[in-house]
């Protein structure tokens, strides 16, 4: 695979450098190579994120096409959608949903979307763009303490919280689509940003599907398969293994598998552009796919029924939730980077 890097992009009126100034890293301890921490660009807080964001009901939203993605989350029975033409834009909402607070984070670069709890060293905090990034990905810090967070180590790796974890939160990556008819009272981040962005513009040209557009050099490149391949990736601490979406063209399918000693369930429909994993609790009995009954995605034996997000939702169990893996979806070129030769399902 060869890659390159643009000169420059011109994004907010700003230039992207593939070089990083030195004097905008702090002295202190950082547990990642600096050597391979970029500036974008725009500076901190440079790409905004939204700290107000506000929500209309689906039937009410215009600037989205059924092919659009979105992140979907659902908090005490409410759901809520940020789309990715807003994400692409501010990488970053901070949100609150009766009474969570919680932060969207997404990396275009990577293509990466995690849900992080606000609830920090005993307060709430907001996360912001530091304008750093790590082999392309997301540096985000939070202005509690300004300590700087890996987005897809989950990990803090300077300032005072380092080595921190981030506790997060299960979403859904999924078309407008998929995402409406699972949670039809679903409310969705409008355009009343704050910010004048145009919404209806991509503004990495191609950079989504082309092999050989990158910012930045990869360090660690893997020609199994495309850089650019979407991947659901499950990491069980410094391993990580990738589900692909053509395992899961003939509608709703399961996987069971066991991944470094975790036993767990891969959810997904190609068709509806879905993937999710649970680990699967001891004495579990047999699971199966169903399709057609809103966000329900497969039953038990014992007659559980699970929604997307791995709640049961009707059953002997009702009100109980699977613990999600340690996963999100992203181009397969970063799963390469951040975990080494990760093995392909």
């Amino acid at each position: 695979m060869k890659t390159f890097i643009l000169p420059a992009l011109l994004l907010f009126g700003l230039v992207f450098v593939a070089s990083c100034s030195k004097d905008r890293l702090d002295e202190d301890e950082w547990t990642i190579p600096t050597d391979d921490v970029r500036d974008g660009g725009p500076g901190k807080d440079g790409i905004p994120s939204v700290d107000a964001p506000r929500f209309s009901d689906a039937d009410a939203v215009t600037y989205l096409t059924d092919a659009d993605l979105v992140v979907g989350i659902v908090v005490d029975g409410e759901a809520r959608a940020y789309p990715h033409p807003i994400l692409d834009w501010h990488e970053i909402v901070n949100d609150e949903i009766r009474g969570t607070h919680l932060s969207i984070t997404y990396c275009p670069l990577t293509g990466t979307a995690i849900a992080w709890d606000r609830f920090l060293d005993g307060e709430v905090t907001t996360f912001g763009v530091s304008g750093l990034l790590f082999e392309s990905n997301l540096i985000p810090y939070d202005r509690k303490t300004n300590s700087h967070w890996s987005q897809m180590r989950l990990d803090c790796v300077n300032g005072p919280l380092v080595g921190q974890r981030i506790p997060t939160f299960p979403i859904v990556e999924t078309t407008w689509a998929t995402w409406k008819a699972m949670y039809p009272e679903t409310k969705v981040l409008t355009t009343e940003t704050g910010f004048d962005r145009n919404y209806g513009l991509y503004p990495y040209d191609d950079y989504r599907t082309n092999d050989q557009y990158f910012l930045f050099p990869i360090t660690t490149p893997d020609e199994r398969l495309s850089a650019k391949e979407r991947v659901h990736g499950v990491r069980v601490n410094d391993q990580a293994k990738v589900y692909r979406f053509d395992a899961f063209q003939s509608g709703t399918t399961l996987i069971r598998d066991n991944f470094a000693g975790e036993d767990i369930v891969v959810a997904g429909n190609a068709q509806e552009n879905w993937i999710v994993s649970f680990k699967v609790p001891v004495g579990t009995g047999d699971l199966e796919a169903v399709v057609g009954e809103g966000p329900v995605i497969m039953a038990d034996t014992a007659g559980n029924h699970y929604d997307v997000l791995g709640q049961v939702i009707d059953g002997p169990d009702m009100g109980t939730q699977l613990q999600a893996t340690d996963s999100y979806i992203g181009f397969w070129f970063a799963w390469a980077t951040f975990f080494p030769s990760p093995e392909i399902y």
